[in-house]
């Protein structure tokens, strides 16, 4: 599988903007999915503008990001607001090469601040087969945990796939936690942010796309930029069968 992350620079741009920009990106990169920033549609620090996004989306917004998936027959995992019976999840879906919707994650770990007072969490990990791997989704806070990670390398996921909107303050997360995850379940980790600055808030950039033994593949700056990895399933293979974390986690801590 070719693999690409897009790193967009979004902030004060509108929902058809950001599909025009997602359009171009796909344009310009040849791979079979494409993974962009947590909340991409509405963008991340932009208040009770999520709400409205999610008010709007009978506008055609999944719909139009579905047709850029067809038209460029990539898969893509886009983050966005998703309101279900008058209640507001922070998600992310994946809309397969023919536009399909084939899976939806909703934040599992809400953190506190802006996202407390807008989104509910969800409760289901969200795991799919694609081009003969097994993925899996988790949001931003979600992969900070490694309860989280670990379950679904547990659940047999060998790409971990994190939409993020990380800040300027937090680039341990980045650098150093992520890395981390990858390693300690041998699998493959990417890590999508967002670049630029959106109503103050700076991000920090540095998306990346890490090997099962936790080195960078590829790794962004601060600016906007789109990195692209073949994934081999075999090296997870390699990985797990070097380390057996996942084999000996279970007799060590059978409670997980």
């Amino acid at each position: 599988m070719k693999l690409a992350v897009f790193q967009s620079a979004g902030g004060g741009l509108s929902v058809q903007t950001r599909l025009t920009k997602l359009g171009d990106a796909l344009a310009q990169t040849d791979c079979d999915l494409m993974i962009c920033p947590e909340l991409y549609l509405s963008g991340y620090n932009v208040g009770d503008a999520v709400g409205q996004v999610a008010d709007t989306q009978s506008a055609g917004f999944l719909e139009q990001a579905a047709a850029l998936a067809k038209s460029s027959k990539t898969a893509l995992v886009i983050g966005y607001p998703e309101q279900v019976d008058g209640v507001l999840y922070n998600s992310a879906l994946l809309l397969d090469d023919a536009g399909h919707p084939r899976a939806n994650h909703r934040k599992l770990a809400i953190p506190p601040g802006f996202e407390e007072g807008h989104f509910t969490a969800g409760n289901t990990m969200t795991l799919f087969d694609y081009m003969g791997l097994k993925c899996a989704i988790l949001i931003c806070y979600d992969a900070e945990f490694p309860e989280n990670v670990r379950k679904a390398a547990q659940m047999g996921a060998q790409l971990v796939i994190v939409p993020t909107a990380l800040n300027v303050n937090w680039p341990v997360v980045a650098d150093k936690v992520m890395p981390t995850r990858a390693f300690e379940n041998g699998v493959w980790l990417a890590y999508a942010n967002h670049a630029g600055v959106e109503n103050g808030l700076e991000y920090y950039g540095h998306s990346c796309i890490v090997t099962p033994t936790g080195g960078d593949a590829a790794r962004a700056g601060q600016a906007e930029e789109i990195l692209l990895v073949e994934i081999d399933v075999e090296a997870v293979k390699i990985a797990q069968n070097r380390l057996p974390y996942l084999k000996d986690v279970t007799s060590l801590f059978p409670v997980l």
